[in-house]
């Protein structure tokens, strides 16, 4: 039986072409892109093409404003160490409480260490970003804003491009983690007040260990990892050619094709909800349904554990996830859907699946075959659902 993946926010299937792409320079082209004779000028030259690749992916205005990195936590840690040390007479930062771990554990241990006042912005119900809390945390102090371009649990996007607006009048540095984002929705920075975007290659199926941090001509910056000259004195170390080329190539990939995850892939998306939610009772979608990544779809069980639902959903031969995959196996319920305010009832039981172009109309069929008896098996077992069950007979009125 094939098994269906359904997890590709997590980590995606680096594309044949992106492999075809990257193995001529393990054994043919494996000069040093630093060094000055021929073997590394070939290689200088391909790196500056993926580069060229990415800068079109993001709608930048040059391709020297993409700095490689290891991928995207290394790009977000970057991006608001940068900010500090740039702005030496600011010391705070502002931020949402749904970031991913990347940003929102450094900005804990800035606080707790004392290096910077951290704001971290709630969020409304279906995941949006409190407008007016954040325009009250703004202020001549803060150094930087890190808020994400879409949520990677419920796919919610945030107005960044309004947002970085907002922070430009306060004179603020602005940072968006895009790396859910980046090869599933329009981005262009051209002319956004974004300064500073992070976006990782396993993302849109490229090879892990690559990532990149956009920063603007001219956005002060201040590098993370010192060493030789390379990326123009902003990243040392040499650089990891046949994944800068992967990463390259699947930008390129991810432009062609960009209509086909706002169409195919969405339709597969909300096929998948709308047959969840027929036959499923109890259960709902988190997220902002209309300004959401295509791709992305969480819903929340009432009354079972997401953990049970996924192993059962494993042993039918479809993975997916609970949330993000740098807090799996923790056992405490997701941030983001504690921010959101989810019902307890629910808050133990999401479920995230995310597709990718990889995915076809069988795909949601098995799911869908699935999903309903392991959910009705796993309640069954659940003495919380009996109680529900039970408090909801006694409110129905009885008729002589």
């Amino acid at each position: 039986m094939k098994a269906i993946y359904l997890d590709n926010n997590a980590t995606t299937r680096v594309d044949p072409a992106v492999v075809d792409a990257m193995l001529p320079f393990f054994t043919e082209h494996f000069g040093n892109a630093s060094s000055a004779h021929s073997f590394g000028a070939e290689v200088g030259t391909a790196v500056k093409a993926a580069r060229q690749q990415l800068q079109q992916l993001l709608g930048a205005a040059h391709d020297h404003e993409i700095i490689y990195t290891s991928g995207g936590t290394e790009s977000d840690n970057a991006a608001i160490l940068s900010a500090l040390e740039a702005l030496p007479d600011r010391n705070e930062i502002v931020t949402s409480k749904v970031e991913h771990p990347a940003i929102l554990s450094l900005c804990e241990h800035l606080e707790k260490t004392g290096r910077a006042k951290v704001h971290f912005i709630g969020v409304d119900k279906v995941g949006q970003l409190d407008i007016d809390a954040y325009r009250a945390a703004l202020s001549d102090k803060v150094a930087v804003v890190s808020l994400m371009w879409a949520n990677n649990e419920t796919g919610t996007i945030f107005p960044v491009e309004g947002l970085a607006e907002l922070a430009k009048e306060h004179g603020a540095l602005f940072h968006t983690d895009a790396v859910q984002a980046a090869g599933k929705t329009p981005i262009s920075l051209k002319d956004s007040a974004i300064d500073m975007l992070s976006l990782s290659g396993h993302k849109l199926h490229g090879p892990k260990g690559i990532g990149a941090l956009y920063v603007k001509k001219g956005a002060r910056f201040k590098p993370l990892i010192r060493g030789g000259h390379q990326e123009r004195a902003r990243r040392g170390g040499t650089e990891n050619v046949p994944a800068i080329i992967g990463l390259g190539k699947a930008a390129e990939l991810a432009l062609q094709h960009m209509a086909e995850e706002q169409g195919r892939v969405r339709e597969l998306r909300d096929r998948l909800e709308k047959a969840v939610l027929q036959r499923v009772p109890n259960c709902i979608v988190n997220g902002d349904r209309h300004d959401r990544l295509p791709n992305t779809s969480n819903i929340a069980f009432e009354y079972v554990e997401s953990e049970a639902i996924l192993l059962h959903l494993n042993r039918s031969g479809v993975a997916a996830s609970s949330g993000s995959a740098c807090t799996s196996g923790s056992m405490e319920p997701s941030h983001v859907l504690k921010a959101m305010e989810i019902p307890e009832a629910a808050l133990h039981g999401a479920v995230r699946f995310s597709f990718s172009r990889d995915n076809v109309a069988e795909d949601v069929d098995r799911v869908v075959e699935a999903l309903p008896g392991v959910v009705e098996k796993l309640r069954e077992m659940s003495p919380f659902w009996a109680d529900a069950e039970k408090k909801t007979n006694d409110s129905k009125p009885v008729f002589a």
